[in-house]
């Protein structure tokens, strides 16, 4: 398929979407949507999309024990390619209020630094590709393509009803979709120094040890649960779960809690317990890992006390998107607007896109994390500025490329 050439933005139309980035930031951080609280910043999204001629659905989701979360799907065109932007406006409580320089939901500028909760993660990202899309639909009203947002208000809660369901919910719309950017912080001190192209997957374990209570003064009459469970936590930290590949570090086991319950000191404790994390690559599968969880402290139990395992539900498995012409895309935008070559990253937790994975490629990138989730949390107007610019930038060389065949 042949089409004209997308208008790409004027120097003047480039500014007016950096300015409009850091306003719509400024609106989103003024609503406190505290997971699972809407706090009216789908509603102003709802707004200024509905304005630019975007079809906008908001759809509530439930799940026994979780809390109703309000979500957003948003569209412009009905052609194919389709570029989504995800992301969400919850955020996580400001903590000690008193603590920060300004109040978290202020939304105050100071010597060219914006304060509040959700500046970094994410509604600054939110903001930035929101400007970017609208801008380019107004130049582009006949592109051929399509923009989506999947904005949703359960990423830093439960994730049961959001974005997973959205994404369901979507799918049975009969909607699709070709590429995403999701825009979580992604950068650790500069913004253009890292693309996400993948994540390592989670998964939380729980190990307990029964033993025989009974009196210090007499140890043989009592089994004591402590050495036996320090020995299968040596079996599991001892040696590393693998060495790593291209693309992944290696896979870490992290003993996070260990807890017997005795306040006594002349007492053998019956039970002793430990808690562990494993952050993942994609040389385990969940299945996987935890056969070879078991299979270490197996190899240690012998004639002592036995060990009883569990581990808490996980979505979170490792993926990778291959870099390819999308990942291509991006960093070339990335490197016209901040001069740097963004490395290919997999690090850090798990995020949205473990869900997004799932219906197409999916790649992060978003601003400096430094401060996100912190007293004080805060980006510089620059760098929220220059993101709306990238996404501008990134929008346009994807439907350019789209129109010349170089997407495949």
């Amino acid at each position: 398929m042949t089409s004209a050439r997308i208008e790409a933005a004027s120097p003047a139309a480039t500014a007016a979407v950096a300015r409009h980035a850091v306003e719509l930031t400024r609106a989103l951080v003024r609503c406190p949507s505290v997971t699972p609280h809407e706090g009216g910043a789908l509603s102003l999204l709802e707004g200024v999309l509905g304005a630019a001629g975007f079809d906008v659905e908001r759809v509530a989701f439930s799940a026994p024990g979780t809390p109703d979360v309000e979500n957003l799907y948003a569209r412009y065109g009905d052609r194919r390619p389709r570029l989504v932007f995800a992301g969400h406006t919850d955020v996580v409580p400001p903590g000690d209020e008193a603590a920060w320089r300004f109040g978290p939901f202020d939304a105050v500028t100071e010597d060219g630094v914006l304060y509040g909760r959700g500046v970094v993660d994410m509604k600054g990202g939110v903001a930035a590709s929101v400007a970017a899309a609208v801008d380019f639909v107004a130049r582009n009203p006949d592109f051929d393509g399509s923009i989506a947002f999947l904005i949703t208000g359960d990423e830093e809660g439960p994730a049961v009803n959001g974005t997973v369901k959205l994404l369901q919910w979507a799918k049975e719309q009969g909607e699709a979709f070709d590429h995403c950017i999701l825009g979580e912080p992604t950068n650790p001190d500069r913004l253009g120094e890292m693309i996400k192209i993948g994540r390592r997957g989670s998964l939380t374990g729980r190990l307990t040890v029964r033993g025989v209570q009974g009196h210090v003064a007499y140890p043989h009459r009592a089994q004591n649960p402590i050495p036996a469970l320090l020995r299968y936590l040596q079996a599991l930290t001892g040696a590393p779960l693998d060495s790593g590949n291209e693309r992944f570090d290696p896979s870490s086991l992290v003993v996070t809690s260990v807890d017997v319950g005795n306040a006594a000191t002349n007492v053998i404790p019956a039970e002793a317990r430990a808690v562990f994390n494993i952050r993942f690559n994609d040389i385990w599968t969940l299945e996987t890992l935890k056969e070879e969880v078991r299979r270490r402290l197996e190899a240690v139990a012998g004639d002592g006390p036995r060990f009883t395992l569990s581990f808490d539900p996980s979505n979170a498995v490792a993926f990778l998107t291959e870099p390819g012409p999308f990942v291509a895309l991006m960093a070339d935008a990335i490197a016209a607007e901040t001069g740097l070559r963004p490395e290919l990253s997999t690090s850090g937790g798990t995020s949205d896109a473990r869900f997004i994975k799932d219906y197409c490629p999916v790649i992060e990138f978003g601003l400096v994390g430094d401060t996100m989730h912190q007293v004080n949390e805060r980006a510089p107007v620059a760098e929220l500025e220059a993101l709306a610019r990238i996404y501008l930038r990134m929008i346009e060389k994807y439907f350019d490329a789209a129109a010349a065949g170089a997407l495949a």
